[in-house]
């Protein structure tokens, strides 16, 4: 466990424990000596290091008792959001923000003092160039419209039960275990199949990328500073062309295959550049 207040080990509850994100978070928090109570729908899977407890819990059929059988956290790191990498699904309005914010709020009415949520930068919509956290929010699909609207409702919360809110919007991020559909699992398999050419847009597009492992030690600092923070970018802060990504990754991984660019049509629900201002998150940082 890490220290908590009044130098008191901290208790720390992971949920989406299971997942791409989480999967990573453990694996920081193992490195850092935390034990953690690792929840997700099967309490099984692969849990990265020693000493986490795995829990079975559903958000979609939470017991009344969830908080404790999360062992009463200090801090919970919450992951967990079903129906991705589908962001244009109306699941996310319809069903998933409203289990979302009944499965938090039961937490904060049980006693949570502090909470860190998993946002998205899809909540900033078709904004361009860098994007401050005192920007207001214009998602354009639902999955970022359910995000931005659960963060509201946290912060209404917050108005008549205080507890220390700390909204993580996260970025782009890669590495392994990411869902098939992403850009460097693609690759890879492109690769694997022994095929010379990768198709893609014309990559051109300008975006704040992330490996996982940072972005999960980017999440367990804030998580251990315990600060009520708000909405907060994390990010690189440095834009990047995805077409110099993939480059990037064909040069380190040492594969053989060429790009087609301008095969697909750039995502008419992104905008051509933009990235994530970090000031914020340095500041958290700084403090630490």
């Amino acid at each position: 466990m890490g220290p908590g207040a009044e130098g008191k080990p901290m208790k720390i509850a992971v949920t989406g424990a299971t997942g791409f994100i989480g999967r990573a978070v453990l694996a920081e928090l193992s490195r850092r000596n935390i034990a953690a109570v690792a929840s997700s729908r099967s309490g099984a899977g692969a849990l990265s290091g020693a000493g986490h407890r795995a829990v079975a819990l559903d958000l979609h059929e939470a017991p009344a008792d969830a908080y404790e059988r999360l062992g009463r956290p200090d801090t919970v790191i919450h992951l967990a959001w079903s129906g991705l990498p589908n962001y244009r699904s109306l699941h996310h309005v319809d069903s998933e923000l409203p289990t979302q914010y009944r499965f938090l709020s039961s937490l904060v009415d049980a006693g949570l003092q502090s909470l860190v949520v998993a946002g998205t930068c899809f909540e900033y919509g078709m904004q361009s160039g860098p994007l401050g956290e005192d920007l207001p929010t214009r998602p354009e699909n639902p999955y970022g419209f359910a995000k931005d609207a659960l963060r509201r409702e946290l912060e209404f919360l917050k108005s008549s039960r205080p507890f220390a809110l700390t909204w993580a919007r996260l970025f782009y991020l890669y590495g392994e275990g990411q869902a098939e559909t992403s850009l460097l699992p693609q690759l890879r398999h492109a690769v694997t199949r022994g095929e010379k050419v990768f198709n893609m847009s014309g990559g051109e597009q300008l975006r704040d990328y992330l490996a996982v492992e940072e972005a999960a030690r980017l999440l367990v600092s804030v998580a251990l500073a315990r600060c009520d923070a708000g909405a907060v970018n994390v990010c690189s802060g440095r834009p990047v062309s995805v077409r110099r990504l993939v480059e990037g990754w064909i040069r380190d991984y040492g594969w053989a295959i060429e790009l087609n660019l301008g095969h697909y049509p750039y995502p008419e629900y992104e905008p051509m550049a933009f990235w994530g201002e970090r000031r914020k998150l340095d500041t958290i940082l700084d403090g630490r």
